[in-house]
Parts: structure tokens; C-alpha cells; sequence
């Protein structure tokens, strides 16, 4: 399913604007340049639908073409993140898929990691309480993750009878905590807490939960409020690098930072410097 031609306003060329994108199946708010996204099912700890998938994947791959986004929060309404996929929704009705079926639905899901990681904007998770199964894939997948003392997170696919490597997890939980340790919550399936989640390198910070909202939201603010364009670079580099030798990563990076040479930011910034002033960045 799509949504996005119908709830996105088109620019000029492929370029979107998001700020008045209506969302089906969770809260979608623009303001500043930041969109935060709230999974809204509390009463069932936020799980995401079939429907659910496939509109977030639309939207990150969207937000690839949008020019009023520069930054995005995802996080879970009430007091959890995310419980992973709805026993009700989706897994029941798994069961009774045959093999073409099971592949594309594992394809899609692994699709919405793919346009997290692809799209431009740095994405801030706001993790408290339960954040299990995709729900945890979500929080792996953003640049950048808050998290409470209480938080939860488990990547319990093994639990169910599943194998550790769904969405990518055996990609980037090693990269993000070490093998050993993704190696440990991948087999085994427990929850994380949050201490030790930060203390492990998941969680790049914990906030009281009254605090986590809007620890996120000011996070996000001042990544708007940057050089998006070089963010943006960024980002792209720290995927691609994970594929390269040393020696490609230099040239790689040599080539992006000229790139960054070129931009009114990169000028502003110097112009800024020289006037003893806070440089005002906009995007290009």
C-alpha cells in the first residue's frame, strides 16, 4: 500500500513537501523542521500492522525528496516505544501464508529499515518502556537513540521460534554494541535494560521519561538547525563506509567534504566565523 501521492503536496521536479502529510496508521507531526512520528496504540504497547510497515517505509523513502523535513523523531505513545509486530495482525495471519507470501512480508520489513537508513535526515528514537522485536529494529535503525531507565529492549525473534537475523539485526547490532554482545541478545532473546543498554553503546544517552520527549525533540531542533546538507553527507557516509577499506573510505570522504566546499553553508559558516557571529545554516 501507498500513501503518500495523495497526503504529500508535490514541488517542483520529485521534490515533496511533508509538513501537511496526514498519517493512517500513526501521529505524524512537522514543526521547525523536525517530523516526529508517534506510534499510537497504546493499549497494546504501539505494535505495528501489516499497514503500519508499509506506510512508514513509504514515508522514509518519501522523506528522501522532502525539503521541509530535516530531521525526524520517532518514538511510542504512553509509556512504551514499540512491541514489534501485532500477535493479532500479523502474526497470526503468517501462519497461514505460503512461502511467496512470508518472503514478501519479510522483504517489506526489511524495506523500512532500508529507507531509514537511506533517507537523508537524522533520525532520533525516543525508547522508553517496551521497544521488542521490530520495535527494537526501529530504534537500531536511527542514527541516534534516547532511552529511560525502564526501557526494555529485546530482540526476541528467537523467543518465537524465529532466527536473530531478521530486518538486518545481525548487520547492525554488532556494529552498534560488538559482536559478543549482539551475539548474547540475538541467541537468547532477553530484554536489555536501559543502563546497561547505554552502558553497551545502544542508548547514546538515558533521560528521566517526563524528560525523553522533549530531550528528543531539542536534540533534533539543533540537528534542523544545522548544516542539513552536510548532515545529510554525513549520513550517507556512515553507511556506505561500512563497506569500504580504509584507503576507499579517505578518497570517499575527500570527495564528499568538496562537496561540502561548494555549499552557501560551508560560506556562511566562514562569513559567520569572521563577524564573530552564529552562523545561520540553511540547507544548501
Amino acid at each position: 500500500m501507498r500513501y503518500l501521492p495523495g497526503e504529500a503536496h508535490k514541488l517542483s521536479g520529485n521534490r515533496v513537501t511533508l509538513a501537511g502529510y496526514r498519517a493512517n496508521h500513526f501521529l505524524f507531526e512537522a514543526d521547525g523542521g523536525v517530523a516526529t512520528l508517534t506510534l499510537n496504540r497504546p493499549d497494546r504497547k504501539n505494535p505495528l500492522t501489516f499497514d503500519s510497515y508499509a506506510e512508514l517505509r513509504d514515508l522514509f523513502r518519501a522523506l528522501a525528496h522532502a525539503d521541509d523535513i530535516k530531521a525526524v523523531v520517532i518514538t511510542g505513545a504512553g509509556e512504551n516505544f514499540c512491541s514489534g509486530g501485532d500477535v493479532h495482525d500479523i502474526i497470526g495471519p503468517l501462519t497461514k501464508l505460503d512461502m511467496p507470501g512470508l518472503l514478501a512480508f519479510t522483504r517489506m520489513t526489511g524495506d523500512l529499515v532500508k529507507a531509514m537508513r537511506a533517507c537523508p535526515q537524522p533520525i532520533v528514537a525516543a525508547v522508553d518502556g517496551i521497544c521488542a522485536g521490530a520495535g527494537a529494529m526501529l530504534a537500531l535503525a536511527s542514527d541516534i537513540r534516547l532511552g529511560t531507565e525502564r526501557s526494555k529492549t529485546a530482540f526476541l525473534f528467537t523467543r518465537v521460534g524465529l532466527a536473530g537475523c531478521d530486518m538486518g539485526a545481525c548487520a547492525l547490532l554488532p556494529r552498534v554494541i560488538g559482536q559478543g554482545r549482539a551475539a548474547e541478545l540475538l541467541y537468547t532473546g532477553r530484554s536489555m535494560s536501559g543502563v546497561e543498554a547505554e552502558r553497551w553503546g545502544f542508548f547514546n544517552s538515558l533521560r528521566a521519561p517526563e524528560e525523553l520527549a522533549d530531550a528528543a525533540r531539542a536534540f533534533a531542533q539543533g540537528l534542523a538547525d544545522g548544516p542539513t546538507f552536510a548532515h545529510g553527507m554525513t549520513k550517507n557516509m556512515l553507511q556506505q563506509e561500512w563497506n569500504m577499506g580504509v584507503d576507499q573510505a579517505i578518497e570517499a570522504e575527500a570527495q564528499a567534504q568538496a562537496i561540502c566546499m561548494a555549499t552557501n553553508d560551508f560560506h556562511r559558516a566562514y562569513h559567520a566565523f569572521v563577524a564573530r557571529q552564529k552562523p545561520e545554516f540553511e540547507g544548501d
